[in-house]
């Protein structure tokens, strides 16, 4: 989840949100490009001071309302934000959402995009209520924009009934999932990846609530979409696969459970190499399965070559320039 929390808003900070307004000009773009550049070095106390000076172009150029000004605000907001000082983000964000809803109009797909970002960080800092209500407002948004039936409700209904569900009122999110999943069967037709999305996330409610028989059949549809839709080797497909070998070992078919991680760690192998941190993370999986079926001489294989994995990926491969410095940029 917070791997999901941080990839979006480093999107903000690149610019994605598409905002009907000219730039400011050749140095707002220029200061704007070189934050982003050192935000993605980790370079965040650098990037914030350039953020700064991006907007105060901004608002010398265009006033205090342009849109320019609100993007240099979330852009200030983001950094804060990654170098976790949530309360120094906050009254960012709320003014630049203040100035699109002035200058856009409430049902903006840029306000949307403030609103989601407000949420992220109100939810970070437990203020459960405040996140809920903006998630309702979203989807009374979108349902409003666009009517009942359109792509972008059931990603409302999702980012609703994923709140409810990680609060664990699982009657209130069951509804939403499912309202969701026949949006996507309705927009997309049966075999779609996004059905897939909506049926993995049916999987995980009733998996929560202990109900593994009812998740099944879910995990399974899911992957098989996925599988067919994605090939063998796309990272859904791992994870789908990931769900059903879990799922499998906690209504104790251990030998499926055990068939489907050799799977995740052969495909590991193949796609990444023997000695990528992948590799390692599938060998420590099907370890912990072998010990829980008493398999303890093939456990400690597979746990001391995962470790030597780790090492590596930690130190540099022997004799390598500290390849192990870098690392490559998240999905």
């Amino acid at each position: 989840m917070f791997r999901t929390i941080i990839f979006a808003m480093l999107l903000l900070l690149c610019g994605t949100a598409p905002l009907h307004a000219q730039g400011a000009g050749g140095e707002w773009d220029r200061l704007t490009q070189e934050a982003t550049a050192l935000s993605r070095q980790g370079e965040y106390g650098q990037a914030i001071v350039l953020a700064q000076q991006a907007l105060s172009v901004a608002e010398r150029d265009h006033g205090p309302d342009h849109p320019d000004v609100a993007t240099s605000l979330n852009n200030l907001a983001t950094l804060y934000s990654f170098q976790g000082d949530r309360a120094a983000a906050l009254p960012f964000y709320r003014q630049a959402l203040t100035i699109q809803e002035r200058v856009l109009g409430p049902d903006h797909p840029d306000v949307a995009y403030s609103l989601s970002r407000l949420a992220i960080l109100y939810n970070m800092q437990g203020d459960t209520a405040t996140t809920l209500t903006i998630y309702q407002r979203l989807l009374a948004t979108a349902e409003r924009v666009h009517g009942p039936d359109h792509p972008d409700v059931a990603t409302r209904l999702d980012n609703l009934a994923m709140h409810y569900r990680s609060h664990s009122n699982y009657a209130q999110a069951l509804p939403l999932q499912q309202r969701a999943l026949a949006i996507r069967e309705r927009a997309f037709g049966p075999d779609h990846p996004d059905v897939a999305t909506s049926l993995n996330d049916l999987a995980q409610l009733y998996h929560a609530q202990g109900d593994t028989a009812a998740a099944l059949p879910f995990y399974q549809r899911a992957h098989e979409i996925e599988e067919r839709a994605l090939g063998p080797d796309h990272p859904d497909v791992a994870y789908s696969l990931n769900n059903l070998a879990i799922l499998y070992n906690m209504q104790g078919d251990t030998a499926t459970a055990l068939t489907l991680y050799q799977r995740l760690l052969a495909t590991a192998e193949r796609v990444h190499g023997p000695d990528h941190p992948d590799v390692a993370t599938r060998l420590d999986t099907l370890a912990a399965v072998y010990r829980a079926t008493n398999r303890e001489e093939e456990a400690v294989k597979l746990e001391r070559r995962a470790a030597r994995i780790w090492a590596i990926s930690e130190i540099g491969e022997p004799g390598g320039e500290d390849e192990g410095a870098l690392v490559g940029e998240e999905k």
